[in-house]
């Protein structure tokens, strides 16, 4: 456990309106967790901001003191990257602001509020953006990242809805980036992850949305493989948004599903059609829950299959096909899980999210694909070993059929290098370039990193 210099952290405390909580202190074992159980790093120092003053002030000491910066906005990533060992963890937990524009339909909120807490201010007066699809999730490091959701289809991914951010640089200055004051740091925030600041204020715009129709509908097993040529085939309009998985039945029995979940927010005899279509390409169902639902609702349908302190390992591609050789082995791979919590999804990239060119915004991800991730979950660290083995068979499996590309929301904490790279692709240059101008020394490297001293790794799948 690193020392801290009790001079400067003295210094700290008399401009500090936070908590500093130290390893000695009572809540440090609560406090230093994050999302995925399998991550366990001791701060240092846990700075727990209740502004942007704090953010300033924590950020100069930690480079004072020479130590590591971690920064925790939801705590949410599978990565774990928002913890540090030995260093310290700016935790922007408390940072709740949230203010709603509903006649400009705009919305600013702090950099430790969650999805669920967003879309519940904006609910209120009739409007929504893309965000997330489980609740918990913190705003700040899912829009860096891009953004998925459920609302692709129609508006584009978060960042395709960010108006502008407020960011503490490694220097300590506080930046407000938007397209008419720092036009390059803005494009290289949407996308590129926390590599450039702490972001402490987001602003996105608003559309109109209260009800979706939307839920779950499940097959048994022996059906996957038709569920999973359904999707494929099935020409989805803007306004849905299906994802596909095979699971495991949500009452911990281990019984093996394929399944849908659909969002669509278009008008109602439109959006029941579209559904329709979908489903009666396939046989009987074991469990459908369709409706019409506020849109808050649809994005905690995922919020029981990904409890905290759950143990998580990740793997993630897309797909250069969905064909029969790949449908065959997702199955098989699937049907050799060993969690009864873990589970294979794939999403399709089309509408609103195609329309927006490759180099507009530092997410490459542009053209109508397929977007796989294979997340391994289980509750005994005993079985650590044989989820892992387990998830990287499977990825090594689709060796074969993994397009060059990642979406960099979904990489684990050993996913580094040319991974990053490749969750790039195209963009990763200029990023590199924008990251030597804002933070040549690479303070905030604990992150899908970009490294200001690298900018020709090869690209991997």
């Amino acid at each position: 456990m690193t020392v801290l210099d009790l001079e400067g952290l003295d210094v700290l405390s008399n401009d500090f309106a936070g908590a500093l909580i130290a390893p000695s202190d009572d809540g440090y074992e609560e406090a230093r967790r994050v999302h995925n159980g399998l991550i366990d790093k001791r701060p240092a120092l846990i700075a727990r901001c209740r502004g942007t003053a704090d953010v300033v002030a924590a950020v100069r000491f930690a480079r004072g003191a020479g130590l590591e910066i971690s920064v925790r906005g939801g705590g949410h990533s599978v990565s774990g990257l928002a913890a540090t060992d030995g260093g310290v963890m700016i935790d922007l937990a408390e940072l709740k602001g949230v203010h709603v524009d509903p006649v400009a339909q705009t919305v600013r909120a702090q950099g430790g509020v969650t999805w669920g807490e967003l879309n519940r201010e904006t609910a209120i007066h009739g409007l929504a953006t893309t965000g997330g699809v489980v609740s918990t999730t913190g705003i700040a490091g899912l829009t860096l990242g891009g953004g998925l959701g459920w609302l692709n289809g129609v508006y584009g991914l978060a960042v395709d809805n960010l108006l502008a951010v407020e960011l503490v640089t490694a220097n300590g200055d506080v930046l407000l980036v938007s397209d008419d004051t720092h036009p390059d740091l803005f494009w290289a925030l949407r996308g590129g992850g926390g590599n450039f600041g702490v972001a402490t204020w987001f602003e996105y715009r608003l559309h109109p949305l209260r009800e979706v129709y939307g839920g779950l509908v499940a097959y048994p097993f022996e059906a996957a493989a038709d569920v999973l040529r359904t999707f494929r085939e099935f020409e989805q309009p803007d306004e849905l948004w299906i994802v596909v998985g095979l699971v495991h039945a949500p009452d911990g029995s281990g019984t093996k599903l394929a399944a849908f979940v659909v969002c669509h927010v278009g008008e109602p005899k439109r959006a029941e059609a579209d559904v329709n279509r979908l489903l009666e390409r396939t046989g009987a169902p074991v469990l459908s829950e369709l409706g019409w639902l506020p849109y808050p609702v649809v994005n905690t349908f995922f919020d029981e299959s990904y409890p905290r302190g759950a143990l998580n390992y990740w793997k993630s591609s897309f797909l250069s096909d969905l064909g029969g050789e790949v449908i065959d082995t997702l199955i098989e791979r699937f049907a050799a899980a060993p969690s009864p919590m873990s589970a294979m999804v794939l999403e399709y990239f089309h509408g609103a999210v195609c329309r927006v060119g490759v180099s507009e915004t530092a997410v490459p991800h542009r053209h109508p694909g397929y977007n796989l991730g294979i997340f391994a979950e289980w509750l005994d660290p005993a079985e650590t070993d044989e989820n892992i083995s387990w998830t990287r068979a499977t990825y090594d499996a689709l060796e074969q059929h993994r397009a060059p590309l990642r979406y960099v929301n979904y990489l684990s904490d050993d996913d580094v290098g040319a991974a990053v790279r490749a969750a790039y692709g195209p963009n990763y240059e200029r990023l590199v370039e924008t990251k030597r101008r804002y933070d040549p020394d690479n303070v905030f490297h604990l992150n899908h990193n970009i490294d200001p001293g690298r900018a020709n790794d090869t690209p991997a799948a």
